[in-house]
């Protein structure tokens, strides 16, 4: 129960991703608040809602709090922060999981597409990280994840927008480990080695299960970030497996959703190119 009395509030926890944080996070003792904009089920390609993993949450022993939340909604996100404090009495993790995706040339990015990514990714991390960010100095205790890449300019060609946003993920994690250091507060950010079992990768045809990891690495990848002292590790961007791999892992084949099949390394600067976009969590 490494997490136990601890608050972690999470975006996207509706589905995949998220959910798989969730329910670490509470097996591990944490209370969970479940941010996403799905209330309830209107589309049966995207199963869960904030209320049907709050109730796996309390089904494992936890408090949880569901909030309807739309990321792009600045004084929403400063809302949201403040009713897990007032419900919770504290707010200890922030996860910023909330994802939008959108992979063309700069040519082929109307502006509503580069303002979708921007404001779902980077924008959106930044209002809630300073909304939970004075609740953490006050405690002196504080973890915040970004669902971000090492920056890497190898990666941005045919996928300038994203770039731009997850990378601007990563930074804004920077500037917080260093500005809250001394009040025992981080930032980090996190970024899969391979592609994630999810219900981006499967409603859009990013390969099939012998190229996917479960979700449950980078569940486990967070736990080995936020169940430590800010302090132990600060300001990084993180792969999963080399976190996981400085933790002592050594059998990634649990994680392998075709069982026998380990997936190849996908890195940022490897992503498909595609025109299709979501702004569905993932």
């Amino acid at each position: 129960m490494r997490l136990e009395n601890r608050v972690v509030f999470i975006t996207g926890a509706s589905r995949g991703i998220g959910r798989a944080v969730a329910l670490a996070c509470a097996r591990e003792g944490a209370d969970v608040v479940i941010a996403a904009k799905s209330e309830v089920e209107a589309n049966p390609r995207l199963p869960g809602t904030i209320h049907s993993v709050a109730k796996e949450v309390e089904g494992l022993g936890r408090r949880a709090l569901p909030i309807k939340l739309d990321v792009r909604d600045a004084d929403a996100c400063q809302a949201a922060v403040a009713e897990a404090v007032a419900h919770f009495g504290r707010l200890d993790v922030l996860v910023n999981n909330a994802g939008a995706l959108w992979w063309a040339d700069v040519t082929g990015t109307p502006m509503k597409k580069f303002d979708l990514v921007m404001g779902i990714n980077v924008r959106a991390s930044f209002a809630l990280a300073q909304a939970a960010l004075p609740h953490m100095i006050e405690r002196k205790w504080g973890h915040i994840v970004m669902m971000s890449p090492p920056v890497d300019a190898n990666g941005v060609a045919h996928h300038g927008a994203y770039a731009v946003s997850k990378f601007g993920m990563t930074m804004i994690a920077l500037a917080i480990a260093e500005e809250a250091k001394a009040h025992n507060v981080t930032a980090n950010a996190l970024w899969p080695a391979t592609a994630i079992e999810s219900y981006a990768t499967i409603n859009f045809g990013l390969g099939g299960p012998e190229f996917w990891r479960k979700a449950d690495i980078l569940a486990d990848a967070t736990l080995a970030l936020i169940t430590k002292e800010p302090s132990a590790r600060q300001g990084q961007a993180w792969i999963d497996e080399t976190l996981l791999r400085s933790e002592g892992v050594t059998d990634f084949s649990k994680y392998q959703c075709a069982p026998g099949h380990e997936p190849p390394h996908f890195p940022f600067s490897a992503l498909p190119t595609t025109t299709e976009t979501t702004d569905k969590k993932k």
